[in-house]
């Protein structure tokens, strides 16, 4: 079977037929997909949603934005996911909009714990250069058992916040995902390491999108399935560690 019907990655933004449904009607296109495409692309992505976050960090008057932001993010998140041929649009509204939730979340992790926010910026790109270090290397490889296992993994995660989410409004919760026990901790943690593994399906959902030669657009969709894993990476990071300093 091709490699690119066996793919498969826990990332919603990028399902397993998603370049394939990408190639009808793109027969005869002068430009496709590239690697170096989705590099460049991703680091305007990050810029735009940095610079937005600055504004929401430096002003907390302005965290409401952080809401307006939210709502207009996933609107630009489901368009994208169901028209990615305007990715270009979308996804840019996108970053710059979770720019501002993010700065506001930052801004209040922050004010409890100094250093936070600097501290999970640098192990989000840390973690990503290493693991896309550890994939071009060969250290890592997407197998279909550890494409498996991590689609698993980041469904129950999904399954256990969405539980969660629900009980909140009975008054309760998971405890552990709040918690700064050892038990919290451990479940934090395990948390950041399924979030960066969708990195290495991400990354191998991207090669073979330009290797089978998706059309030019795809690269901004690519994109956005990179921000949604390093948006959700950052924020667990955070999490855990809100948790650790907690504890001092």
């Amino acid at each position: 079977m091709n490699r690119h019907l066996t793919m498969r990655t826990a990332n919603p933004a990028l399902q397993s037929d998603t370049f394939k449904k990408s190639m009808t009607g793109s027969v005869g296109s002068s430009e496709s997909m590239t690697i170096n495409g989705v590099v460049n692309k991703t680091g305007l992505a990050l810029l735009l949603l940095v610079i937005s976050a600055s504004v929401t960090w430096s002003d907390p008057t302005l965290s409401g934005l952080a809401i307006l932001g939210f709502v207009v993010g996933l609107v630009a998140a489901i368009v994208t996911i169901f028209k990615p041929t305007i990715a270009s649009i979308t996804v840019p509204v996108y970053a710059i909009s979770q720019g501002l939730v993010l700065g506001a979340i930052s801004r209040i992790f922050e004010m409890q714990y100094p250093g936070i926010a600097v501290q999970a910026i640098f192990l989000t790109f840390g973690t990503l250069g290493s693991l896309l270090l550890a994939y071009m290397s060969g250290l890592i490889k997407a197998t279909e058992n550890f494409k498996l296992g991590v689609f698993a993994a980041t469904g129950a995660i999904g399954v256990l916040y969405l539980i969660n989410f629900v009980m909140s409004f009975f008054g309760t919760g998971i405890g552990v995902i709040h918690s700064s026990s050892p038990m919290g901790i451990l479940f934090s943690l395990g948390v950041v390491v399924i979030a960066a593994l969708n990195l290495v399906l991400d990354f191998d959902f991207i090669e073979e999108g330009a290797e089978i030669g998706a059309p030019k657009y795809m690269e901004w969709y690519a994109t956005f399935g990179l921000l949604v894993t390093l948006i959700w990476l950052y924020i667990e990071i955070l999490r855990l560690l809100s948790k650790l300093n907690s504890r001092r």
